[in-house]
């Protein structure tokens, strides 16, 4: 992931004018801008005149959002240079920039290989946001930025305290998603307790088609359906503990049972063969093309696999199913919560810069313009009406409103990357769905994987704040 020393020796198709950006050009010199005059109407102090530079993630949303943003920001600032770069290799074409202190001013910190926010954060390579936060709205001065977020998005970008670090801009539903027409030729509708999924995948079976696919290569996919199944299971307080660290938390009861009843889609044949050796992109295609009925995944996959689920898919996603009646979480209990994580370096030129082209993307017209290209949420509260919502939108929508209050939101995966994603997800889950290790060997190696993180000095640690 590491793969160059300095920006300019990566050679990238599309990329060649992220290169210029570390040497000029517009581009971060090391050196702060001067800050401007707050004014009304320039509520963060931005310098008119000053270049501000922006790398957005290239992945399932797309940028098309992020370059309706930046053109409202040009028309804001007519008298400022604004650089756009995107790309899917956020961390090897960014990290030489932190290191050698000229970063962006504004970065969407996302994909396979985002930045360790934990790191971050750890090591103070951040911006505190709550000047943003705090700023009045674009929409409606009289209110702050902060007012206008849906909630839990303010705490996700916390770690430790007070300070915000991270502005989750997606709004994202994690499940299991499905085709309602691919149930419906089977005479089924979602399965609502784990031994009607296990039924509906035997049918399946014996029509030819799998339960279930995964990104086999990327298997900390699956606990976007395995972690609220857990804490649905055992309740919010095992994936609590889980974050948190805790001795023997991977050993509870719900953690045992969840395990297992995956293990049984594995030992019974129900996972897509083939699916250990596949991608994101080669298990989405797979599944929209029929060849699977379930797959664990987040809202962004309605756009990522838009070219090829068919128009009479019927999208939808489901809640993790009931394991059974002890279940203490209800059946639609589910895993929303912020995604895309934007950050302001704390060394970059035009810090103000960045957090203005954030408030700009907090703004009704912004979050519509990411609503109507992707298909997903904002972390703005609205920004959907009068826009005809697609089915997998209508879907998360309804899910949400379902779900109540017991929508889960677990923060392994963004404090502990190296954890959640190499650790629990290729060396542990990975390995277990691909019937190359029992749960209980499973758990015993996920939980050393977290005492080891939880002893290690040089990694910052962090809690749920009570």
């Amino acid at each position: 992931m590491k793969r160059s020393a300095a920006l300019g020796a990566i050679a990238l198709p599309g990329l060649g004018f992220l290169s210029a950006c570390a040497s000029g050009g517009g581009g971060n010199s090391g050196t702060k801008a001067e800050k401007g005059k707050k004014t009304t109407k320039n509520p963060l102090g931005v310098n008119e005149t000053a270049p501000m530079e922006m790398v957005i993630f290239d992945g399932g949303f797309g940028t098309r959002y992020a370059e309706d943003a930046k053109a409202v920001y040009e028309k804001t600032y007519p008298k400022a240079t604004v650089k756009f770069a995107k790309t899917q290799k956020i961390q090897s074409v960014l990290q030489p920039r932190f290191n050698g202190g000229t970063p962006p001013d504004l970065i969407d910190n996302s994909g396979a290989q985002q930045m360790d926010m934990g790191v971050l954060v750890g090591k103070k390579q951040l911006t505190d946001l709550t000047p943003l936060l705090d700023a009045p709205s674009v929409d409606d001065p009289a209110r702050k930025v902060r007012d206008t977020l849906r909630p839990g998005i303010v705490e996700m970008g916390q770690f430790d305290g007070a300070p915000v670090w991270i502005m989750y801009y997606a709004y994202t539903v994690y499940g299991v998603w499905y085709s309602r027409t691919a149930l419906a030729k089977l005479d089924a509708t979602y399965p609502e307790t784990w031994d009607e999924m296990l039924a509906l995948c035997e049918k399946a079976k014996r029509k030819g088609i799998a339960g279930w696919t995964y990104p086999g290569k990327h298997p900390y996919y699956i606990p976007f359906s395995l972690y609220p199944f857990i804490g649905k299971i055992g309740g919010a307080e095992v994936l609590d503990a889980i974050d948190n660290l805790e001795p023997k938390a991977w050993q509870h009861p719900a953690v045992k049972a969840a395990f297992e009843a995956y293990y049984e889609l594995y030992r019974k044949g129900y996972i897509l063969p083939g699916t250990p050796g596949l991608d994101h992109r080669g298990s989405q295609g797979a599944w929209a093309r029929g060849k699977a009925l379930f797959i664990p995944n987040g809202s962004w996959v309605e756009n990522e696999e838009a070219r090829f689920i068919p128009e009479d898919f019927e999208l939808s996603v489901g809640a993790p199913s009931s394991l059974d009646a002890s279940d203490k979480l209800p059946f639609g209990t589910l895993w929303a919560s912020g995604g895309e994580p934007f950050i302001v370096p704390a060394r970059a030129g035009n810090p103000e810069g960045g957090m203005e082209q954030l408030r700009i993307m907090l703004s009704e017209a912004s979050s519509r313009s990411f609503t109507t290209s992707t298909k997903s949420l904002t972390a703005f509260d609205g920004g959907t009406d009068g826009i005809e919502l697609s089915d997998g939108l209508k879907s998360a929508v309804a899910a949400l409103e379902k779900a109540g209050g017991n929508v889960l939101n677990p923060r392994m995966q963004d404090w502990y990357v190296k954890l959640q994603k190499e650790q629990i997800g290729v060396a542990g889950i990975g390995e277990m769905m691909a019937g190359r290790a029992t749960p209980a060997e499973t758990i015993r190696k996920i939980q050393r994987f977290a005492d080891d993180t939880a002893k290690d000095s040089s990694i910052k640690h962090f809690k749920h704040q009570k």
